[in-house]
């Protein structure tokens, strides 16, 4: 940044009010899908990163699964990465008969086998986990329960169901033998008519569930998205219509809410966009390809938006997260649909499984990998910038990033006190100049890591980059 733009910005920083409300990070992880904590950006923007595709991990080729599989779930269990989704070879009513859950397992989260349980007598040897419970295998969406007062016998929990069921309320001790709790349905006021999502919120200190209805009630007007919380799973409150800030509706068709593993204040949706009647593939192409003749007419990519708790999405980013990839066969109705949870799959990455070429034999769930953190990143190029964070207090005596420059690029913070005074000793001046690329990296001011005499006291950071990303800061 030239010295006349920088004092330009410093005027501009000046003359802002700063009397907001402060805000208390404490020692959480901050990504930036969100503007939770900034405040001002020159020459710095707010950027998406898309996930690469890293190939086909599951097929759905058993006879008891097949091109209608759908509504995957993937969770890390310590060691052990654990896949569900619904199995149905032919095209039919919501909940029928033929639906089952079926179940895959992963010691990486790359290469995953399908155990032969024997559970239940579909074939002598198959990987089914739930069966004749329709319509619960409609849209089975299983939990991780991380409540510190949930049983033992419940440390997975689900919720599945349509409309005229409403969800019922599963739960297993270890996955793969699941009991249902009640007769009755816990929550009834929804279509559902998608995958419900739920989980324990460690932020809220309660149970959520977001869940399929409808922005003009019944089925009418959009595919959207409501809210429940409950204390102990079996009592939900009325549901809250979620709502998008000032971005328009569109159909989602699901949402796949779930905290972020590394910052579980944050919700991330990384959710499928359908598109009705926006057809791609012609009938002859469709023939041609094998496709049910009532799923090409349509087609769907994934979005990313997130919350903080409440009945509110951000959505940053308006445009697509995952793009359908090449070839006709990514571009039919209902494909391109991501499972359920972002889950750590090494010391650097972490990954995102989408449901692809859906109403056809090749069906299956194909990887997406990312960056640590890197939904979004704030972004400079090579002629720089500068971004000031909100007032805030944090607790902790380091600041870590996560970061990335070019061999040319560099990155420097400075500590602002709430008024945008910078605070002796941890000046911009002070600040070692960052160059690299790392996922964890402890930021000094002439030598001294340490920001404990600061912990708890209301600061502004002021970070100047040129042709870099930061992905996320934390105190520690």
């Amino acid at each position: 940044m030239s010295p006349l733009k920088y004092f330009l910005f410093l005027i501009l920083i000046s003359s802002h009010t700063f009397g907001q409300n402060v805000i208390d990070i404490g020692s959480n992880r901050e990504i930036f899908v969100d503007s939770y904590l900034l405040d001002r950006l020159n020459g710095v923007e707010q950027m998406m990163h898309h996930p690469r595709n890293e190939g086909i991990v599951l097929k759905f080729d058993h006879p008891w699964e097949g091109n209608f599989s759908a509504y995957c779930t993937i969770i890390k269990d310590e060691k052990v990465y654990r896949a569900y989704y619904r199995g149905v070879p032919s095209a039919g009513k919501d909940g029928n008969a033929a639906e089952v859950t079926c179940y895959a397992e992963s010691s990486d989260g790359i290469n995953w086998v399908k155990p032969n349980l024997g559970i239940y007598e579909i074939t002598k040897n198959n990987n089914v986990i739930l069966a004749n419970a329709a319509p619960v295998t409609h849209n089975f969406s299983p939990f991780l329960d991380q409540n510190p007062n949930a049983l033992k016998s419940q440390k997975f929990k689900a919720l599945g169901g349509t409309k005229e069921s409403g969800l019922v309320y599963y739960a297993s001790p270890d996955g793969i033998h699941w009991t249902k709790m009640q007769e009755t349905a816990v929550f009834t006021k929804g279509i559902f008519d998608s995958q419900n999502v739920s989980f324990w919120s460690e932020y809220e200190k309660q149970y959520v569930c977001y869940f399929r209805t409808w922005s003009g009630g019944g089925f009418k007007g959009f595919r959207s998205v409501s809210r429940s919380t409950s204390k102990d799973f079996i009592h939900w409150t009325d549901p809250e219509p979620m709502t998008f800030g000032d971005t328009p509706y569109e159909h989602l068709y699901t949402q796949q809410t779930s905290p972020y593993f590394r910052a579980p204040q944050i919700y991330i949706a990384i959710g499928a966009r359908f598109m009705p009647n926006r057809q791609v593939v012609t009938d002859a192409q469709a023939k041609a390809m094998n496709v049910n003749p009532n799923y090409f007419k349509d087609c769907s990519d994934a979005v990313i938006m997130s919350s903080r708790g409440g009945n509110s999405y951000t959505r940053t980013f308006m445009e697509s997260f995952i793009r359908p990839g090449i070839g006709l066969q990514n571009w039919v109705s209902r494909s391109n649909y991501p499972a359920l949870n972002v889950v750590q799959t090494s010391d650097e990455e972490m990954s995102v499984y989408v449901n692809e070429d859906y109403a056809q034999p090749t069906a299956h769930i194909k990887r997406y990998s990312l960056r640590i953190d890197g939904f979004a990143s704030l972004s400079a190029k090579m002629n720089g910038g500068e971004v000031v964070t909100k007032p805030f207090t944090f607790t902790g005596k380091e600041l870590e990033i996560n970061y990335a420059t070019s061999a040319a690029g560099s990155l420097k913070i400075e500590i602002q006190d709430e008024n945008g005074k910078p605070i002796p000793g941890y000046s911009l001046e002070n600040c070692e100049e960052i160059i690299g690329n790392e996922i964890k990296r402890i930021v000094s001011w002439s030598g001294n890591e340490n920001v404990a005499p600061l912990s708890s006291k209301k600061v502004r950071l002021h970070i100047v980059m040129k042709d870099a990303d930061l992905y996320a800061l934390k105190f520690n």
